[in-house]
């Protein structure tokens, strides 16, 4: 595993801050979250803001745990302002995307970096597709794309329960931009990596079938 990179560093510290601050002040947590009627009345900042709020310590940890991981894989291989710009891209489109999904629940809010980590995540998978994974309940090294899957079905099962202030349909939305955006800035990883964007794009296929042709099975 690399070390951390500064520009990882960084970004983790302005979660943990800025989420820490949501923690303690709930005036701030409520300003900032994203919130579908907010966003509506005009305050644009929300699609960004609530990329750096958390639900709770347990939700910070995770997807900072996860940033530590793949962070650092994307900053090596395409640098420190290219991983900023995949990390901001599918924060932003993965917020645009549960902006349009959920645009007639005014009340729908939620927060959390998932999408902007979702696109870290396949973006690292896609720049590294002989990356292997062991966790701790399956300490079996698997392939990336095998993580990668598991994440998908668990935004899909979370945008359908909607039992929690987490943006699932964020992870959607950031995942495919991770990819793309790599594809953009690196277009050798078509040829590289053909196997793992083929998996990648399945899984992102499946995802969107059950998004756009069945939102009725979400919204349930």
């Amino acid at each position: 595993m690399l070390g951390l990179s500064s520009v990882v560093t960084v970004v983790i510290i302005a979660n943990i801050l800025f989420s820490i601050k949501g923690f303690k002040d709930l005036e701030f947590f409520n300003k900032f979250k994203f919130h579908i009627g907010g966003i509506k009345a005009g305050e644009k900042i929300r699609m960004l803001s609530s990329g750096f709020l958390h639900a709770d310590y347990h939700h910070l940890f995770v997807n900072m745990f996860t940033l530590y991981f793949f962070g650092g894989q994307v900053d090596y291989r395409l640098g420190a302002v290219m991983f900023i710009m995949v990390y901001m891209v599918s924060l932003l489109l993965g917020n645009y995307l549960s902006f349009k999904f959920h645009n007639n629940q005014n009340n729908y809010s939620a927060v959390g970096a998932s999408g902007a980590v979702s696109g870290i995540v396949y973006s690292a998978v896609l720049l590294y597709p002989n990356m292997k994974m062991a966790l701790l309940i399956i300490p079996i090294p698997l392939p990336g794309y095998v993580f990668a899957a598991g994440y998908m079905l668990y935004t899909l099962y979370g945008m359908k329960k909607q039992q929690d202030n987490i943006g699932h349909t964020a992870h959607f939305g950031g995942s495919v931009a991770g990819l793309l955006a790599t594809i953009v800035i690196l277009p050798s990883v078509i040829v590289e990596s053909s196997f793992t964007l083929l998996i990648l794009a399945g899984i992102i296929a499946v995802g969107g079938y059950l998004f756009y042709n069945n939102k009725n099975l979400f919204n349930n």
